[in-house]
Parts: structure tokens; sequence; C-alpha cells
């Protein structure tokens, strides 16, 4: 059963900087413009047009004349669109368009769209580049899009396009150094293409579909999260690649991964509600759970140079993690017939119970020695932060207390981003964070007063 988040009230907290709103639909990725006041965002706006013949004739008119598609006099402008218009009717479809934007601070202070581009197939993910501004964006119809963003962010060029996979890009990473791009699709397929040619370089199946990516430059070591809760570790070469190893900890599927490339470790976010940290470098193959969310986990940012991880989930919770300390792994739980501390049989063993007379119990487990317990001698609750339990759990008796008041010391913060959230990009120069939520909304975030 669930424990109940019970945050702790702060006197610190993230600053809403900005609210970015204007889309009709959720935004599906956006990143922070560096060294700029903008965001770059892809997302599925829809426009419903069923409106009244006369409603829909002046929004037409008003449309052409400002594209300015009839280049007659005013008069004769008028007219000719009036023709035009007259002959088509109004449409009877709710009308999908894919847009690109690129939003840019004005003298306002209000963030408005300098690009507005429309897309042939839904936007699904993108990968931004800030040295050469590159942007690649990911279609629901496996075609990934390249693009060059002038310097002043009013102009995006197109470079190519390529088929990369057959179905709808899930995630998409550009690697400069090698000038490769990285993407995973709903056709389960990992592939990876040279950036300059758009020649596919080569591809590996993944054992279902994909929902994190995340590359080590120093050794092409490439990582993939997927639905079945299942992580693979690729090792690339220019044509070819080597499965180096898969390891599973979830309950749920995989919805997010983050690599620390300095202490080698990967964090990898999941639809159980849960974080886990997996030490690569160490080769030990030590495994460290953070208990924070109430609902699934949708995204992670890692601030390397404070080293504290940002968690952020479907509950609208921003949890920020203090990875600086010597954490614990959690315990397996152990299997036993009866309990562990009074030897009270389980429900389940019935030759003890008849030889002892006693109805059986139902079986608990200890958080933090992962004894099988029953209820009378678990009946107490602490948190244990260094394992990655935040909140109170379930511990027995001489658990609680043994677990001092240092060790109940809290390694993380909890906030409230008022918005369930589906993405986040960190600018770690700047300390700011971007949420994109279910509400339509996006959200600039200064992280500085938690994140230091």
């Amino acid at each position: 059963m669930a424990a109940e988040i019970q945050p702790k009230a702060l006197t610190r907290k993230p600053i809403l900087l900005q609210r970015v709103e204007g889309s009709q639909e959720v935004v599906n990725m956006a990143v922070i413009v560096p060294k700029e006041e903008g965001v770059i965002s892809v997302s599925e706006d829809s426009k419903n047009l069923e409106k009244s013949p006369s409603q829909w004739i002046k929004q037409r008119r008003s449309q052409i004349l400002h594209q300015k598609f009839v280049k007659f006099e005013e008069k004769e402008n008028t007219k000719n669109v009036q023709q035009t218009l007259s002959t088509k009717g109004p449409p009877e479809k709710r009308v999908r368009l894919q847009t690109v934007r690129v939003w840019l601070k004005r003298d306002s202070g209000q963030y408005w769209p300098s690009i507005y581009h429309a897309m042939p197939s839904p936007c699904s993910c993108m990968s931004f580049n800030p040295e050469t501004r590159r942007l690649s964006i990911g279609l629901d119809n496996g075609t990934i899009s390249e693009f060059i963003l002038s310097e002043d962010y009013n102009k995006m060029t197109p470079v190519k396009s390529y088929q990369a996979h057959q179905s709808r890009v899930t995630m998409i990473l550009f690697v400069l150094e090698l000038e490769w791009v990285l993407s995973t699709g709903q056709d389960k397929q990992f592939a990876w293409h040279c950036s300059e040619s758009g020649q596919r370089l080569g591809g590996y199946r993944t054992s279902a579909v994909a929902s994190g990516l995340q590359f080590d430059i120093e050794t092409r070591h490439v990582f993939i999260g997927d639905h079945s809760g299942q992580v693979t570790i690729l090792k690339l070469e220019q044509e070819s690649c080597t499965l180096v190893t898969t390891f599973r900890g979830h309950t749920g599927g995989v919805t997010a991964l983050c690599w620390d490339p300095v202490q080698r470790v990967l964090f990898s976010g999941s639809s159980d509600h849960s974080v886990i940290m997996w030490d690569i470098g160490g080769r030990k193959g030590t495994a460290i759970e953070l208990q924070g969310h109430n609902d699934k986990v949708q995204a992670l940012s890692y601030a390397q140079h404070t080293r504290q991880l940002i968690s952020c989930g479907g509950d609208g919770g921003i949890v920020v993690w203090n990875m600086d300390v010597e954490r614990q792994e959690t315990p397996e739980w152990l299997d036993s017939d009866s309990c562990q501390k009074c030897d009270q049989p389980f429900f389940w063993n019935f030759k003890q119970m008849w030889d002892s007379k006693k109805i059986g119990l139902r079986q608990h487990h200890c958080r933090k020695c992962g004894k099988a317990v029953c209820g009378k001698c678990s009946s107490k609750r602490s948190s244990i932060p260094l394992m990655g339990f935040e909140f109170e759990v379930r511990v027995c008796d001489s658990c609680h207390e043994a677990i001092t008041d240092e060790e109940r010391a809290p390694t993380a913060t909890f906030h409230d981003s008022k918005h369930n959230i589906v993405h986040v990009h960190f600018d770690a120069t700047r300390g700011w964070l971007l949420t994109s939520g279910t509400d339509k909304v996006i959200k600039l975030w200064d992280m500085t007063p938690v994140v230091s």
C-alpha cells in the first residue's frame, strides 16, 4: 500500500518567473534557449473551425488579406476574396496544426512567438543544440526533420528530413561531437543517423517501446529505457552496436532517464512513482531507490555542479534530491512463513496455525531491514531519507528504536508546481527550470533558492 507523502513546510522554494500560454494542446516538449530569454516548444495545436458562414468568411478574409496572397487594388482584392470564400463554405472539421514555436520575451515582459512553423505531421519530440542552433524534430509519422535557427531566433531554415522510423518518434538526441542523431520510435527500434547526410548508420530492436534515451560521449554507451521497465545499455560504433547489458528494477515502465557523466551514475524514473540511481561507474551493481512522488515520475534533470537531482511527476511535485550524501540500498524483502520477530504464523501457514492453535496473520515487511513481520511487530512508521524514503514508511519496532534523529534528517525538498508535469528542461547556467503541464501551460522557474 502506497504511503502518503507529507512534505514539510519550507521557507526556500522555487520562484515562478513566467507563465507561457497560448497553446491549444499539451506541449509535448520544450527547451530553454541558452543566453536568451526564450523558449522553443513543439505541440499539436487544434483549432475548431465549426463556425457560422459569416464568421468564417470574416476570418478567412482577414487571413488572406494579411498574407497578401492577392495583390490587386483594395477594392478588387476584397471582391476576389469574397468570391473565393462564397464558393467553398465553412469547414466542418476540427483541424490539427502541428506547430513549432520559438517564444521570445518582449518589452512588455510577456513571451510571444517569433516563429510559428507548421509541420506536416504531429511533433512528438525534439533536440536542440545551442552551439549550432540545430533543431531536430521527431514526428508522428517516423520522420526526423532538421532546421537551423537564425541568430536572432526569428527564422528557421529547413536542412533535411529523413525517414528514421516506421511510426512515431519517441525520443531524439543530437550528438555534435560525432555528428550523430540518436532516436527511438514506437516501432521498438533504436537507430542512429549521420546528421550531415541523413544516412542510417545502424539500429537495434528493443524489447518494448522506448521512452528514455541518454548517451555518454566518452564511452559511446547509449542507455535506453522502455515501457517494460527495462534499461538497455549498448556500445555504439560507427556502423554497429554491441549489447553490453540489461537491467530491471522498476515494477512499472521507465518514463525518463538522466545521465551524470562525472559520477557515472544513471537515474531512471518510472510509472511506479519511484526513481532509481544506478551506479554504472562503480561496477558493483548498486541501485539506490528514491521514493518522493505519489504519481508517475515524468521527467528528470541533474545539476552536476551541486550534485542535485530534480524529479517531476504527474502529481505536480518538483522534488530536489541531494545526491552528495552516502545513500544506502534498500534491502531485499525476505520470505518467511511466520513473523521473523515473534514467530507468529502467517495466514497461509496452515500447519503452524494448526499446531499452535493460532489464527494466521497478514505479512508485512520492514523497509529498513527487509524482514517479514506481522502488523503488531511493525506498528511504527519512520522516514529513512538515506534509503530514499523521505516520507514515513513501515518499519519493525526494533529498527524504529535504532533509527536516530540524524538519520531522519531530510535529504530532499518538495515543491508544488500547481500543474501536472509532462516534461521539464533545466538550464544549469542560470538555474532555470522549465515545466510543461497537462494544463497546456509552460512555466519558467528560478531554482537557485533550492538548487545551490
